[in-house]
């Protein structure tokens, strides 16, 4: 008899990263309206509605790139500790980022944060993309929006990190 229905797996692994979206939604939605909205942001800055689909989608691809990296290699075993363990160093980082930056209105420290979870999330690819080359190319959106948020962080860190 089976326990774990076999999508169970598939399901979990996509959803993870939504976890930590979800708590990091509740102290940007408090500090949209309020802090942020009096921060200097460049012209290019997306409007803030395109942010949560965005990510929506990012979390969704790379969750589910992990489970492909998770069935390849049977599942979590000495194989998986590197590409799997690089991937949760990765998902602590981006979900630090949210209080970080919103919470604490830290960013430089955002910025910080950002550059490492870029430098993981490479790695993550890297380390997947001989398990599972269809994983390794689910984590480039990633890679590109991680790059345009580290750009719009540095800018919005620059333009205000002398004002009070």
């Amino acid at each position: 008899m089976e326990v774990v229905p076999a999508w169970a797996p598939a399901a979990g692994f996509t959803l993870l990263p939504h976890a930590g979206g979800f708590l990091g939604s509740n102290i940007t939605k408090r500090e949209i309206p309020t802090w942020y909205q009096t921060v200097q942001k460049p012209s290019w800055c997306p409007p803030n509605w395109v942010f949560a689909p965005v990510w929506g989608t990012l979390y969704t691809s790379m969750g589910y790139g992990s489970y492909l990296v998770w069935k390849e290699l049977g599942g979590f075993n000495e194989k998986s500790v590197v590409p799997l363990g690089l991937y949760a160093g990765n998902l602590a980082l981006n979900w630090a980022w949210t209080p970080i930056f919103f919470g604490a209105h830290k960013m430089g420290w955002g910025l910080v944060t950002l550059l490492l979870t870029t430098g993981t999330a490479t790695a993550t690819a890297a380390s997947w993309y001989n398990i599972n080359k269809t994983a390794a190319y689910l984590m480039v959106p990633y890679l590109a929006w991680l790059s345009l948020a580290s750009a719009l962080n540095y800018q919005i860190w620059k333009d205000n990190h002398n004002k009070k």
